[in-house]
């Protein structure tokens, strides 16, 4: 799956991981995770994320 990187804090959202700590399991793609989901590092929206290399 396809990971997506924060352009404001560079954290990587890994689909593998999820985001345990914030109700997202892992295996969840990052088009699935909830509209109001944000970066766990600075609170960016996912608008201000981009695809990672």
């Amino acid at each position: 799956m396809q990971k997506w990187r924060c352009v404001p804090c560079d954290y990587v959202y890994d689909p593998a991981q999820g985001d345990p700590d914030n109700g997202v399991a892992p295996g969840t793609a990052f088009a699935d995770l909830p509209e109001e989901w944000v970066c766990p590092e600075c609170g960016a929206g996912k608008e201000l994320f981009e695809k990672a290399d």
